[in-house]
């Protein structure tokens, strides 16, 4: 095992900046998944789970939104729920029982709600509930894929090294190109943040710049 005395942002920014690093690249046409922007991860200023990596993340996740629509292209948002008493959030809701934790995102909670800051057409968007960390797992998302013909995959949302690497690594897994704009991700802290930006761009994703999803969704007018 190689060892570094590095931070895990400048590993990440040597993997970014290097410039033989070889990309899967975009397809045809995508689907933008985002992922759990509820208000238990994004409102840091009501809820210790919530975090914020780049301040502008939901600001750009909007206009990503706005730039698939116009294309015809589906947008889909996910969000986690669970039962008064957290059965259905599995073995993975025996960890702890205090008021923070995954399984105490009761339905019709405010921790369940999405981000009032985000533009979601409810008409027009496709809305998934999900209880595991893959948008994947036991959702309708891959026979939405399927439906629209797509061979992309765009991930944004939260968090870095939880529920967008699970659904980077699937996506992949299921024969996707798998996009993840940097400014449009977001952790807890910034170690598992870029250890797993530098994973996904190594292995399952390309990990780019927003501004680049923006340009080439641009020309795919």
């Amino acid at each position: 095992m190689e060892t570094s005395n590095k931070t895990a942002r400048e590993i990440y920014q040597e993997v970014r900046n290097n410039p033989t690093r070889k990309r899967f690249g975009f397809g045809r046409k995508a689907v933008l998944v985002n992922i759990d922007p509820q208000k238990a991860y994004t409102r840091t200023d009501l809820f210790a789970t919530a975090y914020e990596t780049d301040p502008r993340q939901l600001e750009y996740m909007n206009r990503l939104a706005r730039q698939f629509r116009a294309l015809g292209w589906p947008v889909v948002w996910t969000h986690v729920a669970y039962m008064e008493s957290g059965e259905d959030a599995g073995i993975w809701g025996t960890r702890s029982d205090t008021p923070d934790s995954l399984q105490n995102i009761k339905f019709g909670s405010r921790r369940s709600e999405f981000d009032d800051r985000l533009d979601i057409d409810r008409i027009k968007d496709v809305i998934y509930l999900k209880k595991m960390p893959s948008a994947f797992f036991e959702t309708p998302l891959q026979s939405l894929l399927v439906w629209h013909q797509v061979d992309t995959v765009v991930i944004t949302g939260g968090s870095t090294s939880g529920c967008v690497r699970a659904t980077a690594v699937e996506s992949l897994s299921r024969g996707y190109r798998t996009i993840v704009p940097e400014e449009c991700v977001a952790d807890k802290h910034e170690s598992y943040h870029f250890a797993n930006l530098t994973d996904l761009a190594l292995k399952y994703a390309d990990v780019v710049a927003v501004q680049e999803v923006f340009e080439w969704l641009d020309g795919q007018a």
